[in-house]
């Protein structure tokens, strides 16, 4: 799979031409978090070409990581699913995340801020539950982004997935929540309370009291928001920058 062979029979070895080719692992970590159709897979790795993305897919398919099943209705889109092989990855992928989460600094990883992947990870980490008994609509307002950039809407309904828009759905909005990008993303990551972000002002909070605790309630951070940090060298910030 990849562009040279290591040529070494050690596991190790084996399992870095199958997985190291850029994006690959990504495109692994969108399968372990549910996404299985072709346009979903590409709002997870936003700056990944479609092209790429086709030929990453194939070739973890002729390994034997992801199958590619027929549409389960007809018109529906292709799926792809992780197989054994490629379940089994999951603590792999968790472990590498937990040490980019732990050693990598803060400023580093800031330098790399994307609205749309944030809002996406936000999105599949909405846990409605109870469901609210009426439609909910969130609006985001990112107010150091570029128009293109600078809203997003969560619609939240019961019996179906949670919903994230990029143009205005036409719903009344219930709370608005606006902040820089940055902020919510410092947030997401666990850097930031969500509770002092809104105390400094760096987020506000505008809608019933009962949508804030809803919002606060549904709001599940990113899965190694937890981990705490540690102090990384300076060759380690050099090479994550």
């Amino acid at each position: 799979m990849s562009v040279g062979s290591y040529r070494q029979f050690c596991p190790v070895a084996m399992a870095a031409e199958v997985l190291c080719c850029r994006w690959t692992l990504l495109l692994v970590r969108e399968l372990m978090l549910g996404s299985v159709h072709f346009n979903d897979l590409r709002r997870g790795v936003p700056r990944m070409s479609s092209a790429l993305l086709a030929k990453r897919l194939k070739e973890l398919e002729a390994a034997g990581v992801v199958e590619r099943r027929p549409p389960p209705h007809a018109g529906d889109a292709h799926e792809y699913h992780l197989t054994q092989a490629g379940r089994e990855l999951r603590p792999i992928v968790e472990a590498v995340g937990v040490w980019g989460q732990r050693w990598v600094t803060t400023e580093a990883t800031l330098r790399h801020l994307d609205a749309n992947l944030l809002m996406w990870d936000i999105r599949r980490n909405v846990q409605p539950d109870p469901a609210p008994a009426a439609r909910t609509t969130i609006q985001f307002i990112f107010c150091d982004r570029p128009a293109a950039e600078r809203n997003y809407w969560l619609v939240v309904e019961q019996g179906h997935e949670v919903d994230l828009c990029t143009v205005d759905p036409g719903f009344d909005v219930d709370l608005y929540v606006a902040t820089d990008l940055r902020t919510l993303t410092e947030v997401w990551l666990g850097y930031m309370d969500l509770a002092q972000a809104k105390d400094s002002g760096a987020v506000r909070l505008t809608g019933s009291r009962e949508h804030e605790i809803e919002f606060r309630t549904w709001l599940h951070l990113s899965a190694f928001a937890a981990v705490k940090k540690q102090v990384a060298s300076p060759q380690l910030l050099m090479a994550a920058s």
